[in-house]
């Protein structure tokens, strides 16, 4: 019985874990193609830095990266208790998940809009007539170029994550959560900041190296600030995790993912 119950209890957990982890990756997939200013949104004038040629250092980012951090983070938790084969899982999940909002995404865009729905904006604020059917594409389109190359670095990126964060680990045992959390994220998201923008603005959207080089660094500088930020969030995970486990059941749990993993890649 008791068995029986450590089992359901290791099953809600890499479900609650899956869930977050799937959430937030889909949602970042389909904010992703927005650009934001984070001076502006705090109220503040861009930092305009020179660099990398005609661009300067302003933090314009993709609205996606204000979740990718979650993403890593699960990933780790995933990661410490599960082991590989549990992020390999649920990777292979995420990905299967996103190419199906794809798939829909794409097939939305090939339906013929009906004509009274073409007309329901009418006009923009400034009064020029607004082609909603346009938008719909537009913005969808680029969506879809960002979903395509951010699967590319999401495959990369959590690959590498579950690597440097076994190595560390070996290097560490059970101590230093915090170095090989936050040091395999560190690692993983500078991979996935340059791949995912290579991909979808350089490859696929016409940017130039030297902007995709400006704001790849300005959303790398991001994701290392947040990810040192969120840390003690680990520790807090790790003691509710570790309470509704029961510590030596959670132990017993993290040493398994240890041993399982090794030290492949894949």
């Amino acid at each position: 019985m008791a068995k029986s119950i450590l089992s359901d209890k290791k099953t809600n957990l890499f479900i609650i874990l899956s869930g977050i982890f799937i959430t937030n990756a889909l949602i970042a997939e389909l904010i992703g193609g927005k650009i934001f200013s984070v001076e502006k949104t705090l109220g503040y004038d861009p930092l305009n830095v020179p660099m990398f040629g005609d661009f300067v250092l302003q933090f314009n980012l993709t609205a996606g990266v204000v979740l990718w951090p979650i993403v890593f983070i699960t990933t780790d938790i995933i990661n410490e208790y599960f082991g590989k084969k549990g992020v390999r899982k649920i990777t292979f999940i995420t990905v299967g998940l996103i190419t199906y909002a794809f798939i829909a995404i794409y097939l939305a865009m090939r339906l013929v809009p009906a004509d009274f729905w073409l007309s329901v904006f009418g006009t923009d604020e400034n009064g020029a007539p607004f082609d909603i059917n346009y938008a719909f594409q537009q913005v969808l389109t680029q969506g879809l170029n960002i979903i395509f190359a951010s699967l590319v670095a999401f495959v990369i990126g959590q690959f590498v994550d579950v690597y440097v964060f076994h190595r560390l680990r070996k290097m560490t045992g059970k101590h230093k959560i915090w170095l090989r959390a936050t040091g395999s994220t560190l690692i993983s998201q500078l991979i996935d900041s340059f791949v995912v923008l290579i991909v979808a603005f350089y490859i696929l959207g016409g940017w130039s190296l030297s902007q995709v080089l400006a704001v790849g660094t300005t959303n790398y500088i991001y994701k290392f600030l947040i990810a040192i930020a969120l840390t003690p969030l680990l520790y807090v995970a790790h003691y509710f995790i570790d309470r509704y486990l029961g510590k030596e059941n959670a132990e017993a749990l993290m040493e398994e993912a240890s041993q399982e993993s090794g030290e492949s890649l894949f």
